[in-house]
């Protein structure tokens, strides 16, 4: 107990500061909002209409490129497939956010937070397309052309944004602001929040707090640890080819229990989606309580799905295309699959079980094992296998994200990316013995440090995915004429 209580004191203040100014709020109409989530509900407005709606009219042909039915025979550089890129990047946005994230959003915010995360999660497919889209065409290769060593993301397209206004020093900074930020949430979202909330659900299958395991979070951190560290060792390939399978069993594993859930208790089902929609549009408790609860839905979507984040454009920067706005259009699936499938799944299981009623305080994977169990009195064991398969596949697809970032700022060298690999292991310890108060704070402060550089290049550079979009629609309207 008194390694965990440690850890867990050392790590509070640092929370507290990092989130004391990322999470900077101002009053408006007497309620405090923080600007950050200002910031990216009206990017995700500005590029759904300034792309006229591209969610829309193009999210059944963005199913049909991620099968390949445009693609032209030939080599293409890059190192993963399409379906692989995108199973990457939803490995590292299907994780907890989709369980104790929306736990989270529920047990503060009300029921009604989740209609808003869904609400986000769909504008939020097009700010999506447009950084993945970008992260593609500014992407770099190793000497030589080498199609094997591949790296892309905000880091590139930033410097280049900034390089066409004649700033070189302002290039320099907001490409490394971006990059630090990204190792910092890097370390909260891929490996300190999975890893609290991993071991969480460790405790309760395996007796609360009479566990073995209750006191030892520190020993169930080392052991995910060593897991990770087995498959990052081996780059973007192998993280490629474990998301690639992982990421369909566990997503399919989740819906059907939940779906089970949601069965058991069918009578229920109207009420259920009744309370949401009054809670988010006309709750009793007033203006407050809408508020509230939209300011949470944001806040947890956008830690779901990542989008105007820019790290899913690093994942994608690796993929076999020499179209990137192709690419953007399967991107663009990412937060539709993350935050309006499966976490509304979660969402209703929470809601229709009730299980929120009894809880007190704020509550992750803990209100959302209480609501399976509602279902089926074993089904916690069920949501343990994919809350464990859910955080081990974040952590090694964040890990990804950061080793860029890290090998962007200090060069690629062997030593600097081992270095990195292992403090970022280090860090899975960390998290499974903290409390979950503290990793929310950091977490969500550093993972949202990460849009401030990162939409002010989007914006730079939205005229110019706008006439590449026009590019391709033109080509794919001609082709499919011929």
């Amino acid at each position: 107990m008194e390694i965990d209580r440690l850890i867990d004191a050392t790590f509070e203040p640092v929370s507290n500061a990092v989130a004391s100014i990322i999470f900077y709020s101002i009053r408006l109409l007497d309620f405090e909002v923080k600007l950050i989530l200002i910031w990216l509900v009206v990017a995700a407005l500005f590029f759904t209409v300034y792309l006229g709606f591209i969610n829309i009219r193009y999210f059944a042909h963005a199913f049909d490129v991620l099968r390949g039915k445009h693609d032209r025979d030939g080599e293409m550089n890059g190192q993963i497939s399409r379906f692989q890129a995108l199973m990457t990047s939803l490995s590292a946005t299907i994780g907890l956010g989709n369980i104790a994230g929306v736990a989270v959003a529920i047990s503060v915010g009300g029921p009604g937070a989740t209609f808003w995360m869904a609400i986000m999660g769909f504008l939020s497919m097009s700010t999506k397309f447009v950084e993945v889209t970008l992260g593609i065409k500014y992407r770099q290769y190793g000497a030589n052309h080498n199609s094997g060593i591949i790296s892309g993301g905000p880091m590139y397209y930033l410097y280049s944004a900034f390089e066409r206004l004649r700033k070189p020093r302002m290039a320099k900074f907001m490409a490394g602001l971006f990059a630090a930020c990204c190792i910092g949430g890097t370390i909260g979202a891929g490996g300190l929040f999975q890893a609290n909330q991993a071991y969480q659900q460790t405790l309760v299958v395996t007796g609360g707090d009479a566990s073995f395991m209750a006191d030892k979070g520190w020993m169930f951190g080392i052991f995910m640890a060593v897991l990770v560290g087995m498959v990052i060792i081996g780059g973007i390939q192998w993280i490629a080819a474990v998301a690639e399978r992982i990421v369909p069993v566990m997503a399919i594993i989740y819906i059907v229990a939940g779906f089970v859930v949601i069965g058991v208790h069918y009578a229920a089902i109207p009420g259920a989606i009744q309370t949401i929609f009054e809670l988010a549009l006309y709750p009793e408790a007033g203006i407050g309580a809408l508020v509230g609860a939209l300011l949470m839905g944001v806040q947890r979507a956008t830690f779901s799905n990542e989008a105007g984040l820019g790290s899913s454009a690093i994942a994608h920067a690796a993929v076999k295309t020499d179209s990137p706005v192709s690419q953007g259009m399967v991107a663009m699936l990412g937060p539709f699959i993350d935050t309006v499938v499966i976490c509304m799944i979660t969402a209703l299981v929470i809601v229709i079980s009730g299980a929120y009623i009894e809880g007190g305080g704020i509550e992750g994977v803990e209100l959302a094992s209480r609501a399976f169990a509602t279902g089926i009195s074993w089904f916690p064991y069920v949501l343990s296998v994919t809350v464990f398969l859910f955080a081990y596949s974040t952590m090694i697809s964040w890990s990804y994200y950061g080793l860029k970032c890290t090998t962007y700022l200090f060069g690629q060298h062997m030593i600097i990316e081992w270095a990195y690999k292992a403090i970022f292991c280090l860090f899975i310890v960390v998290g499974a013995s903290s409390q979950l108060s503290n990793i929310i704070l950091f977490t969500d402060a550093m993972v949202f440090a990460m849009a401030v550089p990162n939409i002010v290049g989007l914006y730079l550079l939205a005229p110019e995915v706008k006439r590449d979009l026009q590019i391709y629609l033109r080509n794919l309207h001609q082709k499919n004429s011929g």
